[in-house]
């Protein structure tokens, strides 16, 4: 196969890669891999692409592993591209850099495309370009993300493409994403191709469920237990009284009990307040939303009696509780930098 450096670019579908300090890797590489095979497979530079940086080119972008990638840009430039895609992870509600968001709306009055993945959507949101769209995120920040912008259409799928704003959850789905517009633009025999070569065999669309699914869970394939167990998930800030959600499994509630016991090894009530307080923990660590706000979005009217019940969960209060969240990300992310160091002596 030729070498691609020498593969004309005339006609060439041009991709900024916007690296937002903190991006995650798995999320760029799973996203680009695709369109360099694309070429590869196609003996044609279909898609080219450059890094475009949130500071000095000379020290890069830095991915949540601690490597960093040279970038060709920053954020500000005019890098003359088809389509942006905004790369973000860690907590995107704490994004705040004005000057990257007034960017980003530029280029789309411009005409630029943009697509936002893993925590990027929220930047999208965040400047405004998702109004009326369709869109979907990562599901760690979908519970922050409709909390501000409760006017969104957010879905829980995998990636969605509406019209010339594309957004994805992040992860593997950055490759599903990848192949679905190679197939857009070039065909779907070239994107099977290009899946293949990455070891996928079967194309996931868009509305593929992101997590897996409420069996998996919560250790129990009972016919009654799920759909109570779906329900309990889907209605956190507003519970559903015990009666309902045995209506949902089809029980009596004294049956619903029983099963529920013997199952879980738990109550009815004591499961749901297992699931709120598991999501409350996952707020606290992954997005700014303060500890009212949490508390709220997970059903408890009073954050008083919220801060008695994750105490009596996680042993500590939920500030406590993000601080030693936060504190283990930040040891973790030291132990890459301080390697990552100790190789480069």
């Amino acid at each position: 196969m030729p070498d691609e450096a020498n593969f004309p670019a005339d006609g060439a579908i041009r991709i900024g890669l916007v690296l937002i300090d903190g991006f995650a890797m798995l999320s760029y590489a799973a996203f680009v891999e695709p369109f360099r095979a694309a070429n590869r497979l196609a003996g044609a530079r279909l898609y080219t692409w450059l890094h475009i940086g949130q500071r000095a080119l000379a020290k890069g972008a830095r991915a949540s592993n601690g490597a960093r990638l040279m970038t060709d840009a920053v954020v500000g430039d005019a890098p003359d591209c088809d389509m942006l895609v905004v790369f973000a992870a860690g907590d995107p509600a704490a994004f705040a850099d004005e000057t990257c968001l007034s960017w980003l709306r530029t280029e789309a009055r411009r005409g630029v495309a943009m697509a936002g993945v893993s925590g990027g959507p929220y930047l999208l949101a965040r400047a405004g370009l998702l109004d009326r769209r369709r869109a979907t995120i990562h599901w760690e920040h979908a519970a922050a993300l409709r909390a501000e912008f409760p006017d969104l259409a957010i879905e829980d799928g995998l990636y969605v493409i509406d019209g010339d704003r594309m957004t994805c959850a992040g992860g593997a789905a950055g490759l599903d994403l990848a192949l679905s517009l190679i197939a857009r633009d070039h065909g779907a025999d070239l994107a099977l191709r290009a899946g293949e070569w990455f070891i996928r065999a079967e194309p996931r669309g868009g509305g593929h469920a992101q997590r897996a699914g409420v069996a998996a869970r919560h250790g129990t394939v009972h016919p009654r237990l799920l759909p109570m167990l779906a329900a309990m998930e889907a209605a956190l800030e507003e519970p559903l009284p015990r009666e309902t959600l045995a209506q949902r499994a089809g029980l009596s509630l004294r049956q619903l009990e029983r099963v529920c016991r013997a199952e879980l090894g738990t109550s009815v009530a004591e499961t749901y307040l297992g699931i709120r307080l598991d999501r409350a923990r996952e707020l606290l660590r992954s997005t700014g939303l303060s500890v009212t706000e949490i508390a709220l979005a997970c059903g408890f009217r009073s954050p008083a009696h919220f801060s008695r019940r994750m105490h009596q969960r996680f042993a500590l209060s939920p500030i406590h509780l993000r601080r030693a969240e936060r504190a283990r990300d930040d040891d973790e992310q030291n132990a890459v930098d301080i390697d990552r160091m100790d190789r480069e002596k």
